[in-house]
Parts: C-alpha cells; sequence; structure tokens
C-alpha cells in the first residue's frame, strides 16, 4: 500500500531495503601526517520494489499504471508492506514497466520500483 491506497497486487511483491549510507568529510592538511574525518550521519537509502500488476484489459491495465504514476511527484509518501511494517519519507523516484504478457482475458504487466527513503 502507498499513503493507505492499495494499488499493488500483493501476489509476487518483492521490497528489498538498502542499508542506509552515510557521508562523511576527510581533509587533509600538508606537513602533517593523517586526515581529520569528519561525519556527517546517515543519509538516504534505496528501497526497490518489483512484482507483477493484473487487469481485466489495457484500458483497466492503464488506469492502475497512471494511478501508481501519480506518486512521482516528488514528494514523500508511506510504504506499507504485507507484514504491515511502515516505510515513511519515501520518494518514489523509478516507476518501470519491464514486460507486459496478455494471460488468458487479462494483461500482466511486470514492474519495478525505486524510493528513496529520505529521513533514515
Amino acid at each position: 500500500m502507498l499513503d493507505g491506497h492499495a494499488l499493488f497486487d500483493e501476489q509476487g511483491l518483492q521490497i528489498e531495503i538498502a542499508s542506509p549510507s552515510r557521508a562523511c568529510i576527510e581533509r587533509s592538511v600538508c606537513g602533517l601526517d593523517g586526515a581529520v574525518s569528519i561525519d556527517l550521519g546517515t543519509r538516504t537509502r534505496e528501497i526497490r520494489q518489483h512484482g507483477t500488476l493484473h487487469a481485466a484489459g489495457r484500458a483497466a491495465m492503464r488506469v492502475r499504471i497512471d494511478a501508481i504514476s501519480a506518486f512521482m511527484d516528488g514528494d514523500t509518501h508511506t510504504l506499507t508492506a504485507a507484514s504491515g511494517q511502515e516505510y515513511e519519507n519515501i520518494r518514489m523516484d523509478v516507476f518501470e514497466q519491464v514486460a507486459e504478457h496478455v494471460v488468458g482475458s487479462g494483461v500482466l504487466v511486470e514492474y519495478r520500483i525505486v524510493y528513496r527513503q529520505l529521513g533514515v
């Protein structure tokens, strides 16, 4: 779920959480051995999601894709996994349709999404 909207099919949904990155500044001075390292703390982390979307036809799939694409607005959102774990302050950076298949009387789209969690 994204901001309380059930946009994704739970079957086959995978969410991969990377560890937060850290930033630091390192400075050295001529004539002195060693360096000064200033820890700037944790920064962002990447969250990857991939799975499949099912719809009755291409028009219905377009509606689902447009609803997900609307979250690529630069604002932060909350992603809730099926386990109930919430990931807050995420920004959707990439929404990519990997493949589209016609299955039975419907359409199946494989997708991948990359989020950036801003405040870890």
